[in-house]
């Protein structure tokens, strides 16, 4: 099998940058599983590349939060537990809201969050694949937060965005709600289209929350 890149505005600008979207693709659209090693020699020979470009991305996917790297064991594809759900999701339901509510209070062009809801209600009549709703709910809900003003903020939520896709697929993987995060996904862009700051960031804090407790609950560990 020959692993594909998640689809992007531009192609990757180099072999490194093709090698790490394509890892990232089949981890995201479940090719790569939880746990599985991730062996450079075998990712070379799958991608036609030598193992220095994979090496390279592996050790880019693993400071994502995608990859875990074990000095004995090597690579392996990070595994979706209840403490990393926790961990991301207490972070952004303190921060995005926050996030939204300024951009919201600024005025902030929304117009790409209402071309990519589009895009995922066309999307999800298709019978979406896991990897391309992934994407999509990832760019709706930077769009959303990126006019908050505040550049640090971006950065922070930015830097958990490869970690919310991997946990995102596993939650989708054990029930698929991308309808119902459609739903959730229009109304909190109504709210903040009416200039309602305070209802659409709350409306923000119970999607993401809602989330995570619905993950949580269906993982092995899971306290639900």
């Amino acid at each position: 099998m020959i692993y594909q890149p998640v689809p992007t505005a531009a192609p990757p600008a180099s072999r490194t940058d093709f090698v790490l979207e394509s890892i990232k693709g089949a981890i995201l659209n479940g090719e790569l599983r939880p746990g599985q090693a991730l062996v450079e020699a075998e990712l070379a020979a799958r991608l036609a590349v030598s193992k220095t470009p994979v090496r390279e991305a592996l050790k880019t996917l693993a400071g994502s939060g995608l990859v875990a790297m074990s000095p004995y064991k090597g690579a392996s594809v990070r595994i979706v537990d209840a403490e990393l759900v926790r961990a991301v999701y207490e972070v952004r339901v303190l921060m995005e809201p926050e996030a939204l509510r300024r951009a919201v209070r600024r005025k902030a062009d929304l117009s790409e969050a209402r071309d990519v809801l589009a895009e995922a209600q066309r999307v999800a009549k298709d019978g979406p694949d896991q990897g391309r709703m992934s994407l999509i709910n990832r760019r709706f809900h930077r769009a959303m937060y990126a006019g908050c003003g505040n550049p640090l903020m971006v950065a922070i939520l930015d830097d958990l965005r490869d970690q919310t896709a991997l946990i995102t697929v596993a939650g989708w993987g054990i029930r698929p709600t991308w309808k119902t995060e459609i739903d959730e996904h229009r109304a909190v862009l109504l709210a903040a289209e009416q200039g309602d700051a305070d209802r659409a960031a709350e409306l923000m804090r119970r999607h993401i929350q809602m989330f995570a407790d619905r993950v949580v609950e269906g993982l092995p560990d899971g306290t639900g």
